[in-house]
C-alpha cells in the first residue's frame, strides 16, 4: 500500500494573520496539528502537560521558520483554574484566538470490575471536562474573531472500544459536547469534531495481531498518519466557513468496515 503523502509546505497561506491554540500541540497529532496550521499562516500556541523538551523544540522550529509566530505554554489540564489562564495567555500570545484545537487525551483500558475513581477523573477530565471549560474561557476571545473549535473525538465515541469503557464514554460525551457548543455559541464560532480511527497507535503498544485485525477491517487496509487529522483540521480552519456541529470519522473506513 502506498504511503500517505506528506502535507504540501508550499502550499497558500489561508490562515496568515490568525492564531490557533493546539491542546496536547508538543507531539503526535497535536505537533502534526500545529505544524499544519502554521504552514498554512497561522501562529500557534503550543500547549503542553510534561512534554516541555518537546514543546520547546517545536516551537523553535516553527519561529525558525517564521519569526515570532510560535510559542508554547504549560497547563494540567485538570486543573481548571489553570486552564482558565491558559485560554487568556493564550489569545494574549498574538493579540486574539481564531482557532482551538482540543487534541490532549488520556487513553488506557479500564476493564469492568477494576475501574477506579482516578481513571474516571483522568479519562473523563482530560477527554472531556478540558476541552468544555477551555472551550468556555476561550469563547470570548474566539467570538471576537468568528472563531473555531476543533475538537478531536474518536470512532469510539460513536462504537464502543472492549475495556475501554470510561474512554468510550468520554469521547462520546465529546462529540455531544461538539453539538452542544455549535448551538451556544453559533453564530460566531463554528464547532465541529474529528474522530479518527486507527491513526498512531499508542505508545504502551498494542498487540501486533489486533493491529492486523483492525487494519483487514479498514476500507483502505491501511493505519492513517498524524498528518491525516491535521489535514482534517486544517480543512476545517480554511475551507469549511458553512460547516459547523460536525463530526468528521478519519478512519480509512473502520467505521464502514466493523
Amino acid at each position: 500500500m502506498p504511503e500517505p503523502a506528506a502535507i504540501d509546505t508550499a502550499r497558500p497561506t489561508p490562515l496568515a494573520g490568525k492564531a490557533a491554540l493546539i491542546t496536547g500541540g508538543a507531539r503526535r497529532v497535536g505537533a502534526a496539528t500545529a505544524r499544519a496550521l502554521h504552514t498554512a499562516g497561522a501562529s500557534v500556541v503550543l500547549h503542553y502537560r510534561s512534554s516541555a523538551d518537546e514543546a520547546a523544540a517545536l516551537a523553535r522550529s516553527l519561529n525558525d521558520a517564521r519569526p515570532g509566530s510560535a510559542t508554547a505554554l504549560g497547563c494540567d489540564l485538570l486543573d481548571i483554574a489553570a486552564v482558565k489562564e491558559l485560554a487568556h495567555t493564550a489569545a494574549q500570545a498574538f493579540g486574539g484566538l481564531d482557532i482551538l484545537v482540543n487534541n490532549a487525551s488520556s487513553f488506557y483500558p479500564t476493564p469492568l470490575g477494576e475501574i477506579g475513581e482516578a481513571d474516571w477523573n483522568d479519562l473523563i477530565g482530560t477527554n472531556l471536562k478540558a476541552p468544555l471549560f477551555l472551550a468556555q474561557a476561550a469563547a470570548p476571545a474566539l467570538r471576537e474573531r468568528a472563531g473555531l473549535i476543533v475538537n478531536l473525538a474518536d470512532i469510539h465515541g460513536m462504537r464502543p472500544l472492549r475495556r475501554h469503557a470510561v474512554y468510550c464514554v468520554a469521547k462520546a460525551g465529546l462529540i455531544m459536547l461538539t453539538k452542544s457548543l455549535a448551538r451556544e455559541l453559533g453564530p460566531r464560532v463554528r464547532v465541529n469534531a474529528i474522530a479518527p480511527g486507527p491513526v498512531m497507535w499508542p505508545e504502551s503498544g498494542v498487540d501486533p495481531a489486533l493491529r492486523e485485525e483492525i487494519v483487514a477491517r479498514t476500507a483502505l487496509k491501511r493505519a492513517g498518519s498524524a498528518e491525516d487529522i491535521a489535514r482534517a483540521v486544517l480543512f476545517f480552519a480554511s475551507e469549511a466557513p458553512f460547516v459547523t456541529g460536525q463530526i468528521l470519522a478519519v478512519d480509512g473506513g473502520r467505521s464502514i468496515g466493523w
